[in-house]
């Protein structure tokens, strides 16, 4: 049962599945719509959006979906015209750095075909002749772009499903609650769905409801993080000349001009944008009235970009209701607090463009267990739960990205709403000494630290909209600024330091912030079995680098497992449990993500073991470097030999007076301890061993040191190199997996059958000898051919070069052998220029594991 809202936006056109989907060809949609008077969408389709990176590639596919959906297919299977119209679309620069972020958009283009042309201004004034060119740098041409008809396109979905034996839409058929009951194993599930006209019993919910989908959800009792808004565009009289011409974004000035027969639609994004603070259920398809001192900014931005507006009149303006998200992003998957309940909403004023794509690989979620593709970006899961419903941190987070929408995306931008909500026991102990903080999950975690002092992050101003003061002198504010750069940035020589401290001394990372779970009971090992790649049953002291697979054979995370004895109860250290325990330390980033797929597949397994969180109780801190053993033997109570203490165990043991669990791992690639201690405890350890560090030259590290220290070395990071759409052999972790083993686990048959048939595309590390800074998503070329794009690149200060790792194909539809890797000829493309590449089938930084295992 699809839930929608009665906009057209983000309810029907999520239909989609059921034309592509034979096991959905009896979805029903409900829906409640008492009123005509429709707010129409602007129904534009970029194929290549300025976005988040790191899921930038899945976006492209997702739009390619839609596209092909609306321009080909569903004419071809209805007879009926979706409006699709090929006029293409227009990205303006008016600056350096938006040039080159465009630059960037070209060159992933070519690896998924998207026809793109960086055009100076004068061929940019040959295209579209109305164009004031005076303010630009160049433009973003890209031919193929184009709109549909929202209305049109959906009735055409409706036409289709109901061809393949839907009932689609049930009209003025309000939904007045969902019953959810608990089955025996206290596992809370979707049981029915209860209207005005009747309850219709079902397993499966999904909730398509946009800006009245939080409300849908509280009858679930699932939280649904996003705020309702206004959300505008004008369409102006007829204007002579315009016609063909393609659709523009001018960024800069936060404005689009969408073609519309003789036509433009004006619309963009404020910063003082309105709220709709009570989301009215009557509201249905009603408009609001527009407001102009808010809405008149966008007018200012078209005039200066196509001056003829200023003497063109107002045809009418459409004012209506808009679901807003926290990063700008679709909410989508099961929701964690209900099985059977799924998302489909908060599509942020991009549904039509993204509901094709998003709308298959939702039908996919439900109907296999998961999409096709990487959709953690969009997964509700990427939320921590206690942000799902915290309305500070969903409201400001949702206006900066609602106001940021157009803003250049930044490779270390971080965001200024919302923070402050998770801070680790170290915290004000950093932010005394220069932390620069980064915001993952909700927490506070050390990004770099500053020579300049304390950057502490302030309440957030609104960026001054609503009468609030922008905060002046903001240093926080100003140090993110000075990298608003795609060169290497200022602060390049001081992670640096914080690298090469590491490599030739020791460094101190806190990493509090990562994931720390439990997973105990009688039944424990045998869901460790099944839920761990590797063989994780050893004795008690041992530590275990691990994956967990998807039933496909794709990696839902990396992971330390570490064998553990029964404690005391109520010790976050060492709890008290019947049977068997293991301790899972996590990335934090994504720790609602693995407890979720963990829970999941505890449920669907019916394990009789718990799994309990420990994140917030235990704070962890990394000491690492060739001086690590020199120094942590004056802090810990234990011999730290390579005979006592080899590498990849851990104990129980005490640091100043506190008991904690050691472990030797490393995470960058040299001999070094990880320590993890109970929350009051942690200050007193980390004095500890900052003062027995002194004298051999410990320093605070950050995370952007351990993103350039873990890639020089070759480890991986979970939603960058590694996706639930990776296997372990593509991504060079078949190690990873207990192949030689009879002991089944998740995902085994996928990648057994994967390893008889040939891996067909390959992680690779490349290096340039040519210092450019590069941050993903540049093309590979093997050969004079496009192969694959970079997934992560960093620095490596020890081996002083670029270093970049992607996935690769063979053109010809081969597999991709080392053989094939070490044959190619390959470069890579950074913003429309080509450099000269060296491909490495093992890590270019000690290379034999020498340093990890104390051998220097």
């Amino acid at each position: 049962w699809c839930l929608s809202s009665p906009c057209l936006l983000s309810g029907i056109q999520l239909t989609a599945p059921a034309r592509a989907e034979p096991a959905l060809e009896a979805v029903t949609e409900v829906t409640e719509r008492p009123s005509r008077a429709a707010r129409v969408p602007a129904g534009l389709l970029w194929q290549l959006r300025p976005s988040e990176w790191e899921g930038f590639g899945v976006e492209v596919e997702l739009l390619a979906h839609t596209r092909d959906v609306v321009s080909r297919e569903l004419p071809a299977e209805t007879g009926l015209h979706t409006g699709w119209v090929e006029n293409g679309g227009l990205f303006i620069a008016s600056n350096k750095q938006r040039l080159d972020e465009y630059k960037r958009l070209m060159s992933l283009g070519k690896v998924y075909g998207v026809e793109s042309h960086v055009l100076t201004p004068s061929q940019t004034k040959d295209l579209y002749p109305l164009m004031n060119i005076d303010d630009l740098y160049g433009t973003l041409y890209v031919p193929k772009d184009g709109t549909m008809d929202p209305a049109g396109t959906c009735s055409t979905l409706a036409r289709a499903a109901a061809a393949r034996g839907a009932t689609v839409i049930i009209e003025n058929c309000p939904v007045t609650g969902i019953q959810v009951r608990t089955d025996d194993f206290g596992v809370k599930r979707v049981h029915a769905v209860e209207t005005a006209h009747g309850t219709i019993q079902t397993p499966c919910v999904v909730n398509c409801a946009g800006v009245w989908a939080r409300a849908l959800g509280r009858l679930a009792g699932v939280h649904v993080p996003l705020v309702a808004m206004h959300h505008a565009y004008v369409v102006t009289e007829r204007i002579e000349g315009i016609q063909n011409m393609p659709n523009v974004r001018d960024h800069d000035a936060s404005v689009y001009l969408r073609l519309q027969g003789d036509a433009l639609s004006v619309g963009g994004y404020e910063s003082n944008p309105i709220f709709w603070e009570e989301v009215s259920e009557k509201f249905a398809f009603g408009l609001f009235d527009l407001d102009w001192d808010v809405f008149m900014q966008h007018i200012e931005g078209a005039v200066n970009r196509v001056p003829v507006l200023e003497k063109t009149g107002i045809k009418s303006t459409v004012c209506g209701p808009e679901s807003f998200t926290a990063d700008h992003k679709p909410l989508m998957g099961e929701a964690p607090e209900v099985r059977g309940f799924f998302l489909g909403c908060g599509f942020n004023s991009a549904g039509m463009m993204l509901g094709g794509g998003c709308g298959r690989e939702l039908a996919h979620w439900i109907i296999h267990g998961r999409p096709e593709k990487d959709m953690y970006g969009y997964d509700i899961r990427r939320f921590h739960h206690s942000l799902t419903d915290n309305n500070r941190w969903i409201r400001e987070r949702s206006h900066e990205s609602y106001a940021k929408n157009y803003s250049v995306v930044f490779p270390h931008d971080e965001p200024l709403a919302g923070r402050n909500v998770r801070k680790d026991p170290l915290h004000e102990e950093l932010l005394r000494q220069g932390c620069v903080f980064q915001e993952r999950h909700g927490w506070e975690r050390p990004g770099w630290f500053s020579p300049g002092g304390a950057a502490p992050v302030l309440d957030y101003d609104y960026y001054g909209a609503y009468g609030r003061q922008r905060h002046r002198d903001y240093t926080y504010n100003r140090l993110l600024g000075d990298e608003y750069t795609f060169d290497f940035p200022p602060h390049h020589d001081i992670i640096k330091n914080e690298c090469l401290t590491c490599r030739n001394a020791l460094a101190l990372f806190d990493m509090s912030y990562f994931g720390k779970f439990y997973l105990v009971g009688p039944e424990a090992t045998k869901a460790a079995d099944w839920l761990f790649s590797a063989d994780v049953s050893k004795a008690p002291g041992s530590t275990v680098y691990t994956c967990m697979l998807n039933q496909q054979g794709g990696v839902e995370s990396d992971l330390t497992v570490s064998r553990i004895s029964p404690g005391a109860p109520g010790s976050p250290l060492a709890p008290a449990f019947e049977g068997d325990g293991y301790y899972l330390a996590i990335g934090g980033a994504v720790a609602q993500h693995n407890w979720s797929h963990i829970t999941t597949v505890l449920q669907d397994m019916k394990f009789q073991c718990k799994l309990l969180d420990c994140s917030e109780e235990l704070g962890m801190m990394s000491i690492q470097g060739p001086l690590s053993r020199v120094v942590l033997q004056e802090v810990l109570d234990t011999d730290l030999s390579n005979e006592a203490f080899p590498f990849s165990t851990h104990k129980i043991t005490t640091a100043a007076g506190c008991q904690v669990r050691a472990m030797r791992l490393s995470f960058v690639g040299e001999m070094g301890w990880e320590l993890h201690v109970p929350r009051a405890d942690c200050v007193k350890v980390y004095r500890a061993v900052m003062e027995a560090g002194a004298r051999h030259g410990i320093a605070n590290a950050g995370y952007r040191a351990i993103d350039s220290l873990s890639i020089e070395k070759g480890y991986r990071h979970w939603h960058a190199d590694l996706r639930p759409d990776d296997t372990p052999l593509e991504a060079g972790l078949a190690f990873t997996c207990k192949l030689k083993s009879s002991i089944p686990f998740l995902g085994r048959e996928a990648v057994e059958a994967q390893k008889a048939k040939g891996i067909f595309r390959r992680l690779v590390c490349f290096t340039t000898d040519e210092k450019v800074p590069m941050f993903g998503l540049e093309a590979v070329w093997r050969d004079g051919k496009v192969v694959g794009h970079i997934r992560r690149a960093d620095f490596g200060f020890a081996i002083d070069k670029t270093i970049a790792y992607g996935y690769i194909r063979d053109p010809a539809g081969g597999p991709v052998s080392l053989d094939f890797v070490k044959s190619g000829s390959y470069e890579l493309e950074r913003m429309g220029v080509t450099f000269p590449a060296q491909a490495h089938t093992k890590s270019p930084f000690d290379p034999d594991n020498k340093r990890v295992k104390g051998f220097y």
